[in-house]
């Protein structure tokens, strides 16, 4: 009989005492049904649930989606394949037998006793290293030396595998579907992210959802799969195979497992004019692999490129710098140093504020706040990260492609930042979060690039009246910024703090008894509710404050909540709130012209007069010679919007251009244009490619 994955000569009963190639094949279809289940229920929840699915469409994603999974479920078998390799007599020959145990027992001493290489990366390594080698050491003794216990602890293994198999595949796809709910994408560069920081990701997990019931009912499940699949196999243990069938096998194995790669690759790089069918086509597990491995992106291998003087010459002419790559802000007038606040809100999208079309009145001291202030209608967030949205107003440039400039190696700026340049002004320069820094590189980039960072560690346990795994609640960050700003007004030099919210963030939780809460408290709606009164509080403690009549308040969102949509840059999931208040000292008023986060610093810069030579793209949005424009990206797609038009760069060196349509309520129909516009393309290309590319050596 031939399994397909495991080929083995072996008659009909004997397959069924081979306990492998009949595991291999069943968790073959429970991969299967489980896959098809999941595309069918993602199909009509979470973002997609509004989007309409034609018969073609709805045909085409479950057909490729069940070739992406039959290839991943090829490859995932490999592990599997090592478990049956190892159930082989031959390393319990004498001669074999002890030359294994002397390599355990070589692997234990080097692990305990000396220095070893698994110590360079780190304590928990080294513990890993320690328990790995004294488990092989051990468990390799008592069978070397007891034969009566091999078969059942062979058996053991092989059902201890079979069930961690299932019970990992079924956690995967609740966290798939927990995933696409709140990002509309299978498993993308977000899910390495979080994967890398595991206290606040475990945390967030164990917080937002009832996790220990879902693994206690995934545990149940898979043990009630493995009964039903096995209630009536007696399993043999023992002399499964011969060392020429065994080099037989795993041949027929590894020249499936290319074939099954090169499907699973097609299915993952082929697209849809709907991003949802592009999305559920694909194999979640292999998705996140790839993006594991493809963290970084080289911009000239993937993009499509121009010649570097046309490249320079557009850039330049676009963003208003000299041939030196600079440009002069604040030269027109008096400097006005004044104090500068930037609020960071975290995933505060425009569709939550009244002015922006919502009607459950979630932000009533925004709301109140903006009649008195400068606002930017037609403002666009750079990314879907709070780094992209940090990376914007620190650094006044387009995104770079792959993962922030904050997250990279290569982050110290020198001059280029928002705070070096305040600080040669006289400013105290600072970043303030709720959280601990070391999530997402921001410690290391702040801290390095001219702003001093503080954090959770620098409150004190008596003054935080709540926290969850992401920080202290806002209003308690707000506090600790209070004090702060007292501190720097006593030094007699003006202050820049940018102050990063944590609290509008799942699992969407926060002190009681401070708002009115509607429905279901952990909500999304809520937390938006909790986080505009935190606002209104601070704006209201700070309107006491002897400085606050020489201060300039800046509230933006990093991001927006969601990015997804139809398209892989949906306009709409970018628009964000930008509020400049400083009574007395800025006039309020409502600009409805086109822009982006990156010209959010350049522009209060020059509302100051503050003189300084930058290499920002951002520009003075106020002034008569800016071009409106915004930029927004993806880990991948770099957008350029400009008018009604949005040019997307994507890897594999593809341009796309859309029309956009508006819709009301900041809603756009995106509809892909047949004919690109070559001018506003290479500007595009100009932005991005310098950005990515001859940026590098001209920032220290």
């Amino acid at each position: 009989m031939n399994t397909g994955l495991f080929h083995c000569k072996v008659t009909p009963s004997n397959y069924k005492s081979n306990p492998i190639p009949f595991i291999a094949v069943q968790f073959f279809k429970l991969y299967l049904l489980a896959g098809f289940i999941l595309r069918i229920i993602l199909m009509f929840t979470g973002p997609a649930a509004s989007n309409s699915f034609s018969f073609f469409e709805t045909i085409r994603l479950l057909g490729v989606g069940i070739l992406s999974d039959i290839s991943m479920c090829a490859l995932l078998l490999l592990p599997l394949l090592l478990v049956y390799i190892g159930l082989n007599e031959w390393k319990y020959n004498k001669k074999a037998g002890w030359v294994i145990e002397g390599l355990w027992l070589v692997a234990f001493i080097y692990v305990w006793f000396f220095h070893s290489i698994f110590a360079d990366y780190g304590g928990a390594a080294s513990r890993i290293a320690r328990i790995f080698f004294t488990w092989k050491l051990i468990s390799f003794s008592l069978r070397f030396f007891i034969p009566d216990i091999r078969n059942l602890w062979r058996k053991i293994s092989v059902y201890f595998t079979w069930i961690l198999y299932v019970f990992l595949f079924l956690i995967v796809c609740l966290a798939e579907y927990f995933f696409w709910q709140e990002f509309g994408v299978r498993f993308n560069f977000i899910a390495v992210d979080y994967l890398v920081y595991t206290h606040e990701t475990i945390g967030n997990i164990m917080q937002s959802y009832a996790v220990i019931p879902l693994f206690a009912g995934a545990f149940i499940l898979s043990a009630l799969i493995i009964f039903l699949q096995s209630r009536t196999r007696k399993f043999k243990m023992d002399h499964l195979f011969s060392p020429l069938q065994l080099a037989e096998q795993v041949g027929i194995y590894l020249v499936t497992c290319v074939i099954a790669f090169g499907i699973v690759s097609w299915a993952h790089n082929i697209q849809s004019d709907d991003e949802y069918v592009t999305q559920l086509e694909q194999n979640g597990p292999y998705d996140f692999l790839q993006a594991f491995q493809d963290n970084k992106l080289e911009y000239n291998k993937f993009y499509a490129m121009i010649p570097q003087k046309e490249c320079m010459a557009v850039y330049r002419n676009e963003a208003g710098l000299d041939s030196y790559g600079e440009k002069e802000l604040g030269y027109e007038g008096q400097p006005k140093k004044l104090n500068i606040v930037l609020i960071t809100v975290e995933s505060l999208s425009g569709e939550y504020l009244t002015r922006y079309g919502n009607q459950d009145h979630l932000t009533p001291e925004l709301d109140k706040i903006m009649t008195k202030s400068l606002v930017f209608d037609n403002l666009y967030a750079a990314g879907n990260r709070t780094v992209r949205g940090l990376e914007a107003l620190s650094l006044c440039i387009p995104p770079s492609a792959g993962e922030s400039i904050i997250k990279r190696k290569d982050n110290r700026m020198g001059d280029f930042t928002v705070g070096a340049q305040l600080k040669h002004l006289g400013y105290q320069v600072q970043f303030l979060y709720g959280g601990n820094s070391y999530f997402d590189n921001m410690g290391d980039y702040f801290s390095h690039n001219n702003y001093q960072v503080i954090d959770r560690k620098q409150i004190p346990k008596k003054n935080i009246s709540f926290a969850n795994i992401w920080g202290v609640c806002d209003e308690d960050m707000f506090n600790k910024s209070l004090q702060v700003f007292d501190q720097d007004a006593k030094n007699g030099k003006p202050f820049f703090g940018q102050i990063m919210t944590t609290s509008n963030h799942r699992p969407y939780t926060y002190p009681t008894g401070k708002i009115k809460v509607v429905g279901d408290p952990k909500t999304r709606d809520n937390a938006v509710r909790y986080t505009d009164y935190a606002i209104g509080h601070f704006i209201a403690d700070a309107s006491r404050k002897p400085w606050f009549h020489h201060t300039v308040f800046i509230i933006i969102a990093d991001h927006c909540a969601s990015s997804a949509g139809k398209t892989s840059l949906p306009i709409e999931k970018y628009h964000i709130p930008c509020i400049v208040y400083s009574p007395g000292n800025i006039k309020p008023k409502y600009v409805s012209t086109l822009c982006s986060q990156i010209d959010v610093m350049p522009t209060l810069m020059s509302i100051l007069n503050l003189p300084c030579k930058v290499r920002f793209t951002g520009s003075n949005i106020l002034a008569g010679n800016f071009k409106p424009r915004a930029f927004m990206a993806t880990y991948q797609d770099l957008g350029y919007m400009q008018g009604n038009t949005l040019t997307v760069l994507s890897p594999v060196r593809k341009i796309q251009q859309y029309d956009l349509k508006p819709l009301g309520d900041w809603n756009y129909n995106e509809i892909l244009k047949k004919q690109p516009d070559q001018k506003i393309t290479r500007k595009a290309q100009a932005y991005y490619q310098y950005v990515n590319l001859y940026l590098k050596g001209k920032n220290k």
